[in-house]
Formats: structure tokens, sequence, C-alpha cells
């Protein structure tokens, strides 16, 4: 529509002769745009970009829909003949248009109420089992195409795999599809946004911080040698193409690059010889998948690694990987969308932070921390988080439900990767303030502040999509901040918010991962919270390790004790040696010196 429609100057002046037109950014302001895709879905049934809603001069819609071609096609009108017809109904039809806008301002305030319930084991197991049946037991992932990376999901069966074969498998074999199919950039690193296909071949090329923030943390905390690999090539790639000067993260880059989508990453078999030479080309071209006819477009090829060389084959697909990106580098790159938006870059703190510690490398938290800063020093204005910069200068819309949750978790990450208790002080003042200003009657959670710029109606979902949820995300950081301070107000906070998304979790499992792992860690009492202190050294850190592999346990480490982190109050190390403590709900065991201790620990019941 936007090269067929609004580029239209005929188009054009009869928008501005007869409607005032207005263009709203979903990443700025999906409160916004959550209002008017329900709007569009209870009318049409259906939702879906691009969004268009007619309102009345309350902004009331009283007509929705998604594309409308440039010509009239299929029995569907063009645009210009719908504009034309909206016009002749606001003028002649004023009743008819107030009726079905009061209907539908009436539905939708209605439609924020939730329906309560508790999740229990029994209800987790019933998602996983519900998640079998949508389990893509050829191509992996749930679902047909287009196949979006459950990352989410995920992580559910991550904290339950265990001994269960059936979350084991989905999960490894997620993974693996994903990462060796055309969804994964086999040369840069980093994850593109979804695949249009059922078998992870041809991906929209959009590459979204989302995404890689979430995707980051869970190749880090699965390991092995692919996880390893794709975590530390991922989190090189947010590093080097989407931090910006500030210290921060940019949202995306582009599909596109010379007005075509996926120029920048696809090879034909002749581009792979012109970069590598005759003989190394012609293994490129097996190794990746890349074939005369192509399975992009034009006789073009995604890469694709499906099995790993063995032998001389390691070296060389190195040296191989090295000199195409070098090659690829020379091709005109996606545009960047430099926009900073608060919710995703506490996703990208905390995946940096598993990966830094999972990796070993600290360059991964530095930069978690520089993200948090400016988060910290940005974002935050009169004590109140806005959700978006660009180039270190805040902008004007309020921060969600969901920037919330996720900066919180985000800087909760860092007090478990610096133990440093200035970010447990600002991680427990986002959540203050939105316990304060979001929460619902019923415990859960608008999606915006009862302060906010009032709305046809207050936007409230709690279904996961691309990205936690608002709900989620909070439940998550009330949990982490209940485990690291004891506060017994943050767990009771998650609870109740949990018992509303209780009935989507049952019903809808796949849009409710995010919600369903964090119940997987509360279960029982848990998550385990567990104090590694004593001097640093080899010794400390291999207890840390160990604690970081038990699914869902909150670690801190430090030097000694430390009153601004309560979880690590009075813990000291036992005989000048490193000690870890092991907690449930502030209950304390015995602490333990050695890696085989702290594992009995860990398991027993």
């Amino acid at each position: 529509m936007a090269h067929e429609s609004f580029e239209d100057e005929t188009t054009a002046e009869y928008l501005n002769e007869h409607f005032v037109s207005i263009k709203v950014d979903r990443e700025e302001r999906p409160d916004v745009d959550a209002v008017y895709m329900d709007a569009t879905t209870s009318m049409t049934g259906h939702g879906g970009w691009p969004m268009t809603c007619v309102l009345d001069h309350d902004g009331s819609p009283f007509f929705a829909g998604t594309y409308f071609p440039d010509q009239p096609r299929h029995g569907q009108p063009s645009f210009r003949q719908l504009l034309e017809a909206l016009v002749d109904a606001w003028q002649n039809k004023a009743e008819d248009v107030q009726r079905v806008a009061g209907k539908l301002r009436e539905h939708l305030a209605r439609s924020t109420a939730l329906a309560g319930g508790v999740i229990t084991e029994e209800t987790l197991e019933a998602a996983a089992q519900r998640l079998v049946s949508e389990y893509d037991a050829v191509h992996a992932g749930f679902g047909g195409a287009p196949k979006f990376p459950p990352s989410m999901v995920l992580r559910f069966l991550l904290l339950r795999e265990g001994d269960r074969p059936d979350e084991r498998r989905m999960l490894s074999e997620t993974l693996d599809a994903m990462a060796r199919g055309g969804l994964y950039d086999q040369l840069g690193g980093g994850f593109a946004r979804y695949s249009v296909d059922a078998a992870w071949v041809v991906p929209h090329f959009e590459k979204m911080l989302y995404d890689n923030a979430q995707l980051l943390g869970l190749y880090a905390r699965v390991g092995g040698a692919l996880g390893e690999r794709v975590a530390r090539e991922t989190a090189d790639f947010l590093l080097r193409e989407l931090r910006t000067p500030e210290g921060g993260f940019a949202s995306a880059l582009d599909a596109d690059s010379e007005g075509v989508e996926g120029r920048f990453y696809v090879w034909t078999p002749a581009q792979l010889v012109e970069a590598l030479g005759p003989e190394d080309g012609t293994w490129a071209a097996q190794v990746f998948e890349v074939t005369a006819a192509g399975t992009f477009e034009h006789g073009s090829s995604t890469l694709q690694l499906l099995a790993d060389p063995e032998g001389p084959g390691v070296a060389r697909l190195a040296d191989v990987r090295r000199r195409l990106l070098e090659a690829r580098a020379g091709r005109v790159r996606p545009a960047r969308d430099d926009k900073v938006v608060a919710a995703w870059n506490g996703l990208a703190i905390s995946g940096l932070c598993d990966a830094g510690l999972a990796l070993g490398e600290s360059a991964y938290v530095d930069a978690a921390v520089s993200a948090g800063e400016l988060l910290w020093r940005v974002h935050v204005v009169d004590s109140r988080l806005r959700r978006v910069s660009r180039d270190g200068v805040v902008g004007g819309p309020a921060g969600v439900l969901e920037d919330h949750g996720c900066v919180a978790s985000g800087f909760l990450a860092l007090v478990q990767a610096t133990g440093d208790g200035v970010w447990l002080e600002r991680a427990t003042h986002l959540l203050d303030d939105a316990l304060d200003r979001f929460r619902a009657d019923d415990g859960g959670f608008f999606d915006t502040a009862a302060d906010a710029e009032a709305l046809i109606a207050r936007p409230r979902d709690p279904a996961d999509n691309a990205s936690p949820s608002g709900l989620s995300s909070m439940v998550h950081a009330l949990v982490e901040a209940h485990a690291l301070t004891g506060v017994g107000r943050y767990r009771t906070a998650a609870e109740e918010a949990l018992a509303t998304v209780a009935p989507l979790a049952a019903q809808a499992p796949r849009f409710a991962g995010w919600s369903l792992a964090a119940a997987q860690t509360m279960v029982a009492g848990g998550p385990l919270e567990v104090a590694v202190v004593g001097p640093p050294g080899e010794q400390r850190a291999a207890l840390a390790r160990q604690a970081r592999q038990h699914p869902g346990a909150v670690v801190v480490e430090s030097d000694g004790p430390r009153d601004d982190v309560p979880l690590l109050s009075g813990r000291t190390p036992v005989g000048g040696e490193p000690a870890a403590y092991v907690c449930r709900g502030f209950v304390c065991e015995r602490p333990v010196t050695t890696v085989e201790a702290l594992l009995a620990a860990l398991t027993a019941e």
C-alpha cells in the first residue's frame, strides 16, 4: 500500500481533502497499535499489517481493514473506492457511523476483562502435550509456514526437558533446524525475523533485535558445540551491527538493499566461485546448499549448513566463511533502524549476560552494562521510564508494561552477572512503579499506566508474540526480584498475575511460552536461589557455573557478603574458600565448597 496508494499524488490529495491521515509507528506506540488491531480483528475476523482504521472525532473506529489494492481486484474494492464510500457514509449516514463506532467502543472496553485460574503441574504437563501435538516432526518448530522462532516456548521446554524425551527432542531439533537453515546468517551470525517456508530455508531477511536477543540467551543456556557457536556469533553480530555509539542496540536491519529483498545475503554458484576461486567456490556451494536452480529468487540461494564438515573441512569452512564475509562487506548493506526500544534492549541485556557468563566472555557483560547505563541515564526521566530514544535523545512515548518488565529483567540479569547492587535498586524501582501504575483489580496488568494518555480502551493482552507480553515479562522480573530480595509482595504479585493468564496457557501454549516458563520455575516454591561468595578464581567460577546449569536458578556471586543484595547478605566464604549457599524461599542450606556437593544440594528434593 505504501507504493501503490500512499505515494500516489491523486490518492494523497483526496486523503488530505477529506481525512486527517495519521501513520502509527507500532514500535513507538504499541498501545495505539494494540487498541486498533483489536478493533480490526473484531470487525473483520482477522488482523495484520498494513492496518487501516477510520475513526470519528473521538478516536472511535467505525471502519477497519488491512490491505486494499490500488485497483479493484478479485472482488475487492480499490483503496480510492473505499475512501469515497467512507466519505459518503460520513456525510450522509452520520447516525449509522455513530452507532457502529459506539458499539465497537463498548466492545473494546469490555474485552479487557480476563478470566482467572491457577497454573498447576497438571497445566504445565497438558501444555507440553499440546505442544507435542502441534510440533512439526518433519522440519521442527511449530505449525506451518510462515514459521517464527518459538524462543519463549523453547525456554519452557528447556526448563522441563530433564528426563522427558518429547520435550528434549522438540528443543534440540528446533534449535538445530533454525541454526542450520537459511533463517540463520551462516556468515555473519544473527537470525532473520521468520522463515517464509516450513523448512527454515528462506527467511524474511529483516533482522530484529528482539529475536536475536532472545535466541542469543537461549543458545547460550543450551550450550554444546552448536549452542556455543551460535551464541558467540549472534552476540558478535549484535555488537558489530546493531550497537549504537551511545551503547544501546538498534531495533532492526532492513530486509532490502538496493530495493531488493535479501540481495545482501544470497549467493549464486558463480558468485561463490568469483569470491573464492573454482575449487573453494564449488566446495562452498556443496556445503552451503547453493544450487544452480537456487532456493530463493532469480537462481540465488540462501546459505544453509545442514551438516558440519569434519577433519580438514573444519579449518577450510572457517577460512571460506571469513573470505565470503569479506566479499559480502563490499555489497550495499541493508539500512538500520537506529531507534533504541527500551524493552528490546532489556532483552538484549539479558541475552548478553547469559552469553557472557556461559562463554566466559566479559566483553558481552560489559556491553550489557553499557546498554543498561544508557537506559537508566537516558530513558528514565523524572523517575518514569520512556520507551524509545535515538542518538542518545529520549523520545516522547511513555514506557509500556513490556518496557518495565523487560528492562527490569535486564537489570536483574546484571545483578547476577556483576554482583552490583545498584542494578537491583534500579530494577525494583521499575517494578514498584509498574505495580503502582499498571496493575489491574484482578491482580493482572494493563499494558499502559493508569495515568497514561487515555485511548478509547486501555489495552491488555497477556499473549506472547515475537517478544514477551508485558504480563509475562513482568512475572519473570517479579519472580527474580523476589529471589534476590526476599520481598514477599513481588512473589505474590507474580502469582496473582500468572493466574490471569492460566486459561491462555492451557488453551494456546504457543502464545504463552514465557508465562509457562515462569510457572515452571515457580512450581514447588522455586526458583532456587544460589549465592556464591569468596575470592575470585577458578574455584568460585566452577561453583557459579554449576549453579547456573540448574534450570531456572537465580545465581549471584560476590567476593563476600553485600547488604545491597539481600541474597548475599550474611553469606561468607568458608575458611577463606569460596562457598555456595543454596536457598529455597530464602531458607538456605549449609554452605558447600565443592562442585560435587553443590550438585547434590541443587538436585535434592
